[in-house]
């Protein structure tokens, strides 16, 4: 099934995105994963262990607003949720992890395919939620 080009520019931020959080020592562990309560764009894991659930919100101008103004206190609720899910299911399959920390970041990306990196505007806001 052939993608909207609003699909292509949201797979398109999330890349960006991902590539940022490699670049900063994160590694991920997951792109668009499923929960109940809905998807998470990227899971990733700092140095320390820390899970982090990464919303990315995509922009190509801010007509609309900034990206990360896409995110209101009901699409915060829900992130929450599916984080909740996701880290519940995680801890099942990795026990040995135990306590180890989770929190909500977004990152909102501003360009559009074929944009130049130097061009690419991206704001990483940690700990939105947790």
């Amino acid at each position: 099934m052939a993608q909207s080009r609003r699909q292509q520019v949201g797979r398109w931020g999330e890349a960006v995105a991902s590539r940022y959080l490699e670049k900063r020592g994160y590694q991920i562990l997951a792109r668009n994963a499923r929960t109940p309560y809905g998807e998470i764009d990227l899971v990733a894991r700092q140095k320390d262990g820390c899970l982090v659930f990464v919303e990315v919100k995509t922009r190509t101008n801010s007509v609309f607003g900034l990206p990360e103004e896409a995110v209101d206190a009901r699409k915060l609720k829900h992130m929450v949720a599916a984080a909740e899910a996701y880290w519940l299911a995680f801890l099942e399959q990795h026990p040995e992890i135990g306590d180890q920390s989770w929190r909500i970041d977004v990152i909102a990306v501003q360009g559009k395919p074929g944009t130049k990196v130097e061009d690419i505007q991206i704001e990483h806001f940690e700990n939105v939620a947790s």
